[in-house]
């Protein structure tokens, strides 16, 4: 991949669910496969999973030796975090077969056996480039149109209509018994791995281990290598089959450890709940992870709107839903001039590119996408394709494409100028999520722009200008 980093979580991440990432198949998972390249060119020239006889191997070729070789930069993390200091991360290292150790009667408790316990954590050690992984700062953040484009294609579509097909008495099964559209599993399988091509490389074991002894999120990835150890244990899956994120995500969809505990179901009644070589398994388990998260049946995502010119866009937000028909009684009207088939559903307004771009009403099963990876861009990604597959067209309304992206040091001068002039109470870190984009919106309506929240060049230079 380029030098340039694609920051996505800037763009698309509120500040309080940022901080709390990975969540469940969080963002951490997906955005390993931005650091390592994986669909930096949309998946154009990946190659489809491999066939042996009749039944599709859906594992991950395995990732070049060298991306999980990188070493470890030695340098302090950019969070600042004292457990991310390049000594607090050293002295962790030189203590990890220890602390791997004192971890045994936390896995007793879960009835892991101590002969297990004591096969699965040998030989492990810490793998140290994760630390640069976990406190990375990207400079440049990527536009959600041109995110869309590179994760909504042409080459993704048609392989998604493959799989489809490949497995429709098994998506067949999963729709009757959960209830959940085909559609949205299938995207969901096409955005996190390319339908199988792009899992990850790096042991689940080692690193969830690793950030369970070294870094800053010690509690939270104890957790994770803990119910790793469990599912090897319980004998679902084998050690070389959990290989994914350096954050732990793994199989096609991308499940954290904890997640599989939760949602992984037997799709095919053999015993084992394989969310990685197993197709029935893998819909299944990804359906029921859906239904859970609060899904319901026979309703879309949401809808693409056009919003009229001098709109409030201070209601623009995910605490403000009402109904389809109150949003029509404002001037909502949905793109193309159809009607809303289900006129009392409650929806949020979101305008991910300002008044300059296309808005959408966001019903209950978009919050399920954010639940499943907590980011605004990805959720409409998934329901984008989800459409697409279905047979739906593009989106009506253009991307204002001629926008500039800021970089990572005009939008930490962007919060600082908020903050300056009061409408900003966060800590500027230079990552545009919830907070800042309100406080944005309250500026604009002070200089009676239209309070859209969009952090473009035009609304920097007014800050620099006050």
């Amino acid at each position: 991949m380029a030098a340039v980093v694609v920051a996505l979580a800037v763009l698309v991440l509120p500040d309080e669910t940022r901080a709390q990432a990975p969540n469940g198949n969080g963002i951490q998972g997906f955005l390993d496969n931005l650091f390592t390249g994986s669909i930096a060119n949309g998946g154009q020239n990946a190659s489809l999973a491999p066939r042996v006889g009749s039944q599709e191997v859906l594992s991950a070729p395995k990732q070049p030796a060298s991306s999980a070789a990188t070493p470890w930069s030695g340098e302090d993390g950019a969070s600042g975090h004292p457990l991310m200091t390049a000594a607090a991360i050293r002295r962790a290292a030189a203590n990890f077969s220890s602390c791997v150790a004192a971890m045994w009667p936390d896995a007793a408790r879960r009835h892991i056996t101590r002969e297990n316990f004591e096969r699965f954590t040998a030989g492990l050690s810490p793998d140290l480039r994760i630390m640069d992984l976990m406190d990375s700062q990207p400079e440049f953040t990527k536009a959600i149109w041109d995110y869309l484009d590179i994760l909504v294609n042409d080459a993704r579509l048609a392989r998604g209509r493959e799989i489809l097909a490949t497995y429709k008495p098994q998506f067949d099964a999963v729709e009757k018994a959960y209830g959940v559209d085909r559609y949205a599993i299938a995207a969901i399988w096409g955005i996190e791995s390319n339908y199988s091509t792009r899992i990850g490389d790096r042991s689940v074991l080692q690193s969830t281990a690793t950030l369970a002894c070294v870094g800053r999120r010690q509690t939270y990835f104890r957790d994770e290598f803990l119910a790793a150890l469990e599912i090897l244990n319980r004998g679902d899956l084998r050690p070389e089959q959990m290989r994914g994120s350096w954050a732990g995500a793994f199989g096609p969809t991308q499940f954290m450890p904890t997640a599989f505990k939760r949602y992984a179901v037997d799709g095919d009644g053999d015993g084992r709940r394989d969310v990685v070589d197993n197709p029935a398994d893998l819909i299944a388990s990804t359906a029921n992870n859906l239904k859970k998260d609060g899904w319901q049946t026979g309703r879309t995502w949401g809808y693409e709107v056009v919003v009229p010119n001098n709109f409030n866009y201070m209601l623009a937000d995910r605490a403000k839903a009402m109904t389809l028909a109150q949003w029509e009684q404002l001037g909502i009207r949905r793109a193309g001039n159809k009607a809303f088939p289900h006129s009392a559903d409650r929806a949020y307004l979101l305008a991910p590119a300002g008044a300059g771009g296309p808005g959408f009403l966001m019903l209950q099963n978009f919050r399920v996408f954010m639940k499943y990876n907590p980011a605004e861009a990805y959720a409409l990604a998934i329901g984008h394709f989800a459409d697409r597959l279905r047979g739906g067209g593009s989106f009506v309304q253009p991307w204002p494409r001629q926008e500039r992206v800021l970089s990572r040091a005009e939008r930490l001068e962007l919060q600082q100028l908020l903050a300056r002039q009061g409408f900003y109470r966060g800590t500027p870190d230079g990552q545009i999520g919830s907070r800042t984009r309100e406080a944005l919106r309250s500026f604009q309506a002070s200089v009676g722009a239209p309070a859209d929240g969009f952090a473009s060049s035009d609304v920097l230079e007014r800050l620099r200008r006050r």
